[in-house]
């Protein structure tokens, strides 16, 4: 054997092992379905756990019709699910992680929630504004760091 065979080898041997180790650690998905009553995306993982999630916070999804949410692919490694009509795909451990999309499409999403309007945030933002405006954010080095006073 020459030796890049031989390097070749110790390469695939050490990417095969970081492989099996990952997948140990990382979500994969077994199973999923779109839930028609709930309108959310269930995930069974590997490991028994599931995930749930409205389909129309997640980038690609929104608007979907339920015929093509139904329409749903796992990846052969587990680690994505694709929706081929949609042109849409998401990763599967970043689901476990409440990641729904990419930072622009979070950013998007906050946008949305934040134009939204109701009485009772109409409410708020007037007691607020009879006080000077929304309170300041607190820095302190303690537990309760960052909160907003009560």
């Amino acid at each position: 054997m020459g030796t890049k065979t031989i390097g070749f080898n110790r390469e695939y041997a050490t990417a095969k092992s970081r492989g099996k180790r990952l997948s140990a650690r990382e979500p994969r998905a077994v199973s999923a379905h779109y839930d028609h009553h709930t309108r959310r995306m269930v995930v069974e993982l590997q490991n028994g756990v599931t995930l749930a999630f409205p389909v129309d916070l997640a980038q690609g999804l929104r608007g979907a019709l339920p015929k093509q949410l139904e329409a749903v692919e796992i990846t052969p490694s587990g680690y994505g699910l694709h929706w081929e009509q949609l042109d849409a795909d998401l990763s599967v451990p970043a689901l476990a992680q409440g990641i729904l999309g990419t930072k622009a499409w979070v950013r998007e999403l906050a946008r949305y929630a934040g134009s939204r309007t109701s009485a009772k945030k109409a409410a708020a933002a007037r007691r607020n504004g009879k006080k000077g405006g929304r309170p300041r954010l607190l820095v302190t080095t303690r537990a309760g760091a960052g909160q907003r006073p009560g």
